[in-house]
């Protein structure tokens, strides 16, 4: 019923609309995104909110032009509008053509004011505006969210409350200033018809449990333990036993941040071994944004944007690495993968592509807006609900052709400590990109200790180019329900030389009364 009315007011659209003695549009894109949402947080062992969403939004694009040279801008085309949710045709179809006719005159004034701007330079960019596509029809299976909300909200109270509870833990209580757990679930089904011809429905689900549980050390430094689990379905997310032993380990390994020593005040470089956990988010957060074949601003002559702008066809990672972007690749270890998809956002076929071959970047992810070398999308054009589309990863796997053993890195990482006569740095996972959450100090007989307090000290693209040494055969698989849900997939990755230094947040006052008394048990 949503297609057809859809489909009937853009044939109408694209009939009629048209100003006098102005440009009839070459291309109208209607996108309907139908979004059900679900959140329920616990505070201290209580359910402290709940909420359930729905909502219908609009994106409409008009492109005025042709696709040689068009009326984009890539900040913002197009409008959006709340769509009515009674299934209403007529109400759609009106709430289609007021969006329509405001996209239209903005695509009108825009035009005007880039041919203006484009008679400032002495050369235009070769590539074109929007690539043309052929027409894709797909309707695939209506989603819908499948949680046990009731269990849930169990789970997530009891979580929270679990420092406060738990014998194993109970010690600890005076210490933790903040315990939250949280089950999130979407389902979003999307609806896509443009004059080309295309006409989509597809549609996605995600969920994740979450705990987060934190406080501050001695000395005033505030610490955290943040994780959880997302996957596709409800039923992949931790079983109640595996929620409530990642809870109890994350308050005794927060116990242990509190009494765990400062790093070193003397700046570090040297070995630095990563875990799969800590080398998927430097991946997701140095690599990915710099492989999205992104337009450049008017008058550069630069291919896209970012740190690879001028890195195509050259190294980028050592030669025994290679990432691919799959979206094909649906599942991994039997578990289904946020990232994948068939069809992107803006009606194209999902296309594995090869970014980095043996260290050499050899492809950008590109959407409808080609770049130099790059005439074509490859499938990678994805939409947050109501947003524009872009260039996005999907499932990013990074492989390497020499993998070693958890066992082999180690060795490795413990030879260099010998050779160097110094201690090295073994990252478990991490608070941000540039920030070690759980770190240990690695002494040359093999021994651990826990320390707190640093950051990392220019870890970017150049590192990951130079210092990665090696890499093992353990992938891990983090997934991500952000606006454009994806998955990053990697495996343990051996530095070199890595800095690592003190951070220097000022560190926060104590609470100047301690907490309330817990129950007696």
């Amino acid at each position: 019923m949503l297609l057809k009315a859809m489909k009937t007011e853009l044939a109408r659209e694209k009939a009629d609309l048209v100003l006098t003695g102005m440009q009839r549009p070459y291309f109208i894109e209607y996108r309907l995104d139908d979004l059900t949402a679900y959140e329920a947080v616990a505070n201290y062992g209580a359910l402290t909110s709940e909420e359930a969403n729905h909502a219908r939004v609009v994106r409409v694009i008009v492109r005025v032009g042709d696709y040689t040279s068009d009326s984009s801008t890539g900040r913002g085309d197009g409008s959006v509008t709340l769509a009515p949710e009674d299934n209403n045709p007529e109400a759609l179809r009106y709430a289609l053509w007021i969006a329509t006719d405001t996209a239209y005159k903005g695509a009108l004034r825009a035009y005007a004011a880039k041919q203006a701007a484009l008679k400032q330079y002495q050369s235009t960019r070769p590539e074109h505006d929007f690539a043309e596509e052929k027409p894709v029809a797909h309707i695939g299976p209506l989603v819908s969210l499948d949680l046990d909300r009731a269990e849930w909200k169990r789970r997530i109270i009891q979580a929270s409350g679990l420092y406060a509870t738990d014998p194993t833990v109970r010690g600890y209580a005076n210490d933790v200033q903040y315990s939250t757990a949280n089950i999130r679930a979407i389902a979003l089904n999307r609806y896509v018809v443009n004059t080309e011809g295309t006409a989509l429905r597809q549609g996605y689900t995600g969920y994740s449990g979450m705990i987060s549980v934190g406080g501050q050390a001695p000395d005033g430094m505030q610490l955290s333990r943040d994780n959880g689990t997302t996957a596709v379905d409800a039923r992949d997310l931790e079983s109640w036993p595996a929620f409530r032993k990642r809870v109890i380990d994350d308050i005794e390994s927060f116990e242990a941040l509190r009494k765990a020593p400062l790093v070193s005040a003397d700046d570090y470089h040297g070995p630095v071994l990563m875990s799969g956990d800590a080398a998927s988010d430097v991946f997701s957060h140095l690599f990915m944004p710099n492989i999205l074949g992104t337009r450049p601003a008017m008058g550069t002559t630069a291919r896209t944007n970012g740190a690879y702008a001028a890195s195509y066809k050259s190294r980028v990672l050592p030669d025994f690495l290679s990432v691919t972007d799959n979206p094909l690749e649906a599942k991994y270890a039997g578990h289904a993968l946020m990232g994948a998809y068939t069809i992107d956002d803006e009606g194209v076929p999902a296309q594995t592509v090869n970014v980095a071959v043996n260290g050499t970047l050899e492809n950008y992810l590109i959407g409808r807006e080609p770049i130099r070398d790059f005439p074509a999308s490859n499938g990678h054009g994805r939409a947050a609900p109501g947003g524009d589309a872009h260039p996005s990863s999907s499932v990013l796997v990074v492989k390497s052709s020499q993998p070693l053993s958890p066992e082999e890195l180690n060795k490795r990482l413990l030879s260099m400590a010998k050779d160097q006569g110094h201690d090295v740095y073994y990252v478990q996972t991490l608070g941000g990109p540039f920030q070690p959450r759980v770190l240990y100090l690695v002494h040359a007989d093999g021994t651990r200790q826990l320390v707190r307090g640093a950051a990392f000290d220019e870890l970017d693209t150049r590192s990951l180019r130079s210092d990665i040494i090696a890499a093992g055969n353990d992938p891990f698989v983090s997934q991500s329900l952000g606006a454009v849900p994806s998955t990053t997939i990697a495996p343990s990755l051996l530095f070199d030389d890595i800095g690592i230094k003190r951070a220097t947040e000022e560190q926060q006052k104590l609470p100047y009364y301690p907490p309330p008394a817990l129950p007696e048990k």
